[in-house]
């Protein structure tokens, strides 16, 4: 522990006067190991009274102002807990002082590497650990300014086998050259944020510069474990790839932000985009798509969120944007089946929630469960879908460069975006966004009636479409086939009942509604097969486990306990049948020949049934039974089974997984085509 006079002695870096200060100057010493903490932090206070919060494992030893005196009697701990783990404090500040210093440390909690990845989600205490240390900006590690975003600069002192690192310029690097030399670094960011994330761990650096016009070489590295960087090809393959997206997005929208882009390797699982960087964990960097799709996306928070920060009291715009131009962007470009796929994704992960799960887009605003996941990326990729589609593609990356260059490293709100799209359009949007904005509603539709006669052209198709209520307003596709003929029309519908009439060359026999999933809107049944995500967000889950012995019954919790978002209630074997007639959410766990035995017992199809060759591979089995609606969950031992606890909450979206070990080696969705609609035909049938 260091004295609380440390801050008049050699140790003390930061010194007023010697240059241009940012608005918080940190000073930190951090030990992994022993998970200690001390930092110096010098900051404006902004009057005679100044209270910040710290976590609660953190103390305030002494405060100093501007001209160095001690403020005396300036420091009050509150008892009073912040509810969050933060402890208040509060400065009496002596007029004429404008800055202070503030010594503060503590010893940190330790790393919870067994956290899961809703767990990261929510707020994190400052961790450390030799394995990998985690100060995130909303866990009360430093103090807040009195501003609501804020420039900075902090000075990094860590045992020499670890590095670290914050969001921001890298100004200076000191290596250590012997056994007993420390790491130091200076990271500094110049424009205005609203927070700082500290991370650190036993990293191997790389480092590749990228030349720019006009401006200095960016600076691309990753930060990897030995192991991790010891992976053939694998951190250059992060480099080159980051490389392309930056290049990529900043041709699109406008020049990347910043002077670096890094790639943290992380202990926990997290995927978090941050200025500068985004933290990844080390199982997930392994993952061979990763470079393909997520590491784009957080690339691009770089410009939204990140660049463009989002106005929360309007609801987050970013995490939409970002999705729509990176996840379903790549899919477009990978192939029209696969953007198909990822609507109907989207699609059904709505349909899957309950009705009063279904928050409006404005009121979204981070993901911590399925539900916001659902609408915060899903709906609003939708509606920025739909927005191009009525706009078109030129206007709309118009609108966004006009967005980019109007709001950089300021506050923007769905607001501001729609300003944007008007003025690229020339169109009157705030109808179109307040309605996609507020409605909580997954609209349904159907074909009331559908009438074929002979006209001048052909053929003449009379179609009347209805929804539910309230009505919403938009343009929907339909398609109108009819022998080897097909054709796509698209219609504005008002109301509950929107009649429509088109001039056709050839006779309509059938009619599907959306079939490209292009609108937000509430599948039919028959495009809705069963999948993982009906159970995961299920409100009062219940679970069944039969067969195994007691490591095996623990191994069952453990897998509820992840994959459900809510607490799991024991259910008998024998209430099974009655369980599934009123609907409830079940997920059936056990070995082969138990779980086979209950889906015969409750006349359920069998695993050879429902999952044909797949019925015997790998260590463990997942599907969803049709006539329950049941989740079953076979798994060999206790071992495979609770190698699932991780891997199964990731994988919502499908109808069936065959894992090996903690690895879904194959998986799938039950078939599920569009319906088609009968046309009903007044053309007099040809003599014969």
């Amino acid at each position: 522990m260091m004295p609380r006079g440390w801050l008049a002695g050699a140790l003390l870096l930061l010194t007023l006067g010697a240059r241009a200060a940012a608005d918080l100057e940190l000073e930190v010493t951090l030990e992994p190991a022993t998970r200690q903490l001390e930092v110096i932090a010098e900051l404006p206070v902004g009057g005679r009274s100044f209270a910040f919060t710290l976590h609660e494992s953190l103390s305030v030893h002494e405060v100093r102002a501007a001209a160095g005196f001690l403020v005396a009697a300036s420091v009050a701990g509150s008892s009073s807990d912040a509810g969050d783990g933060r402890r208040s404090w509060r400065i009496a500040v002596p007029a004429g002082v404008e800055r202070v210093r503030i010594a503060y440390g503590g010893t940190l909690p330790a790393t919870e590497t067994g956290r899961d990845h809703r767990q990261v989600l929510q707020r994190l205490p400052p961790m450390a650990a030799a394995a990998g240390s985690f100060l995130a900006a909303g866990s009360g590690w430093y103090p807040q300014p009195p501003l609501a975003l804020f420039s900075y600069r902090v000075r990094l002192s860590l045992p020499g086998e670890q590095r670290a690192v914050v969001p921001g310029s890298l100004r200076a690097e000191r290596l250590p050259r012997a056994g007993a030399d420390r790491y130091a670094a200076e990271f500094a960011f110049t424009r205005p944020t609203d927070g700082i994330d500290l991370m650190a761990g036993p990293w191997r650096v790389r480092e590749r510069l990228l030349a720019r016009a006009g401006a200095s070489p960016l600076r691309l590295r990753t930060y990897f474990p030995p192991a991790l960087d010891a992976e053939p090809g694998l951190a250059d393959g992060y480099l080159a790839d980051s490389a392309r997206y930056i290049e990529r997005y900043g041709a699109r929208i406008g020049a990347y932000p910043y002077d670096g882009f890094s790639i943290v390797a992380s202990p926990l699982p997290t995927g978090l985009g941050m200025p500068t960087l985004t933290y990844l964990g080390v199982d997930v960097l392994r993952l061979p798509f990763i470079r393909a799709t997520s590491l784009g996306h957080e690339v691009l928070h770089n410009w939204w969120g990140n660049g463009v920060y989002v106005d929360a009291r309007a609801g987050n715009w970013s995490e939409g944007l970002t999705t729509f131009l990176a996840d379903y962007a790549y899919s477009e470009e990978r192939s029209a089946a696969a953007a198909h796929a990822l609507r109907l994704a989207w699609l059904r992960d709505a349909a899957a929630l309950p009705a009063s799960e279904q928050p409006a887009l404005r009121d979204f605003r981070s993901r911590r469960h399925g539900a916001e996941a659902a609408v915060g990326y899903g709906k609003a990729a939708m509606f920025f879908l739909m927005l191009r589609d009525r706009v078109g593609e030129v206007p709309f990356d118009r609108a966004l460069r006009d967005f980019w260059q109007t709001h950089r490293f300021r506050h923007a709100s769905w607001d501001d975006l729609r300003r944007a799209f008007e003025r690229a359009s020339g169109s009157d949007l705030r109808g179109v966004f307040e309605q996609w904005l507020s409605s909580r509603q997954l609209p349904v539709f159907t074909v009331d009636d559908a009438v074929a006669s002979r006209s001048p052209s052909g053929h003449r198709l009379r179609l009347t479409l209805r929804q539910g209520s309230p009505a919403l307003a938009l343009r929907l596709p339909v398609e109108i086939a009819g022998g080897a003929n097909s054709v796509t029309r698209w219609i504005d519908v008002t109301g509950e009942r929107t009649l429509a009439g088109f001039d056709l060359d050839f006779l309509p026999e059938r009619i599907r509604i959306d079939p490209e999933a292009r609108t937000w809107r509430r599948l039919q049944d028959a495009e809705l097969p069963l999948i993982l995500r009906r159970w995961v967000g299920a409100l009062k889950p219940r679970r069944v486990v039969v067969g195994g012995d007691a490591a095996f019954r623990d191994a069952a919790e453990t897998v509820a306990g992840r994959f459900f978002e809510r607490p799991a209630a024991p259910l008998r074997l024998a209430d099974l049948r009655a369980a599934l007639a009123t609907g409830e959410s079940v997920m059936l766990v056990g070995t082969s020949a138990e779980v086979d035995a209950a889906l015969l017992a409750n006349g359920l199809p069998q695993q050879a049934q429902a999952l044909g060759g797949n019925a015997t591979r790998g260590s463990a089995r997942v599907w969803t039974v049709e006539g329950g609606p049941l989740l079953a969950v076979a798994a060999s031992d206790a071992a495979a089974l609770r190698a699932l606890a991780r891997p199964l909450p990731h994988y919502g979206g499908q109808s069936w997984l065959v894992f090996d070990g903690g690895r879904a080696s194959d998986r799938g969705l039950w078939p599920a085509p569009v319906p088609a609609f009968a046309v009903r035909s007044e053309v007099p049938a040809a003599r014969q």
